[in-house]
């Protein structure tokens, strides 16, 4: 604990002035108290409903971690593919520069006319928008391997799998990991998007549902909520990354 005040006392203190300000102005300003509620009021909201938005974050994972696990295994596996064989991305990098911008919300008429339930349409929406992060940072991280790295795996006698799983993944995975990290800041915003606008629950219908009845309240408690819940996720995320590449954390630490 006394580390982490070390590290993160400027943090907390900028937190602390911002609650402050927020009372403040909240209180004793001209501000709408509809639309600006005080932070006592807030507070009350987590008190009172936080039965409601576990059980929203619970029907936002049903819709976030499939979407991220299948983007997971096919944004890797399709990089590497593309990546270990030149004939096969010639062909194919065209439609990758056609088709990786596209925002996913291009794709909602569609998923909506053609997917059966909100649930699949949504699942579908989030894992195009992080595919793309996943199979490009795999790409290049198998691109961007020096050929004498191969040819001295390959003079020791690796190859098939062995060569896969034992140098050519592992030098890669700086940037696999870092298109995974981007991707799933991606399937937050676009879990939060869809749930406004077709979903019965969720951390995103919670919003949009207390927005349609100017509860402002509810909304900040929601937005704060939102906020944590992806917060951890990330610090989570990055937490597993540096134990993954341990080794540029040896290296980090000595410089």
């Amino acid at each position: 604990m006394r580390n982490f005040l070390k590290q993160y006392y400027v943090t907390i203190l900028i937190g602390i002035a911002g609650i402050a300000v927020w009372e403040l102005i909240t209180r004793y300003g001209n501000l709408n108290p509809v639309i600006f509620p005080t932070l006592s009021k807030v507070f009350r909201v987590f008190t009172q409903n936080i039965e409601e938005l576990l059980l929203g974050l619970v029907s936002s994972l049903r819709l976030l971690i499939p979407a991220y696990i299948g983007s997971i295994i096919l944004g890797i596996g399709g990089g590497l593919l593309l990546g270990l064989h030149h004939r096969l991305r010639h062909v194919l990098m065209p439609y990758v520069h056609l088709l990786s911008p596209l925002p996913p919300t291009l794709f909602v008429p569609y998923a909506i006319a053609v997917l059966p339930t909100f649930e699949s349409a949504s699942i579908f929406l989030i894992f195009i928008g992080t595919f793309w992060h996943i199979f490009l940072g795999t790409l290049h991280g198998v691109l961007i391997i020096e050929k004498q790295y191969l040819d001295n795996a390959k003079t020791l006698g690796l190859k098939g799998n062995d060569l896969l799983f034992k140098v050519i993944i592992p030098a890669a995975s700086p940037h696999i990991l870092s298109g995974a990290g981007s991707a799933l800041t991606m399937s937050f915003l676009i879990l939060t998007m869809a749930e406004m606008f077709g979903a019965k629950s969720g951390m995103g219908y919670f919003i949009q549902y207390y927005t349609d009845f100017a509860q402002y309240d509810y909304v900040i408690a929601g937005i704060i909520f939102n906020s944590a819940v992806i917060l951890i996720a990330l610090l989570l995320f990055e937490k597993l990354k540096k134990r993954l590449l341990f080794w540029t954390n040896l290296k980090e630490d000595t410089d």
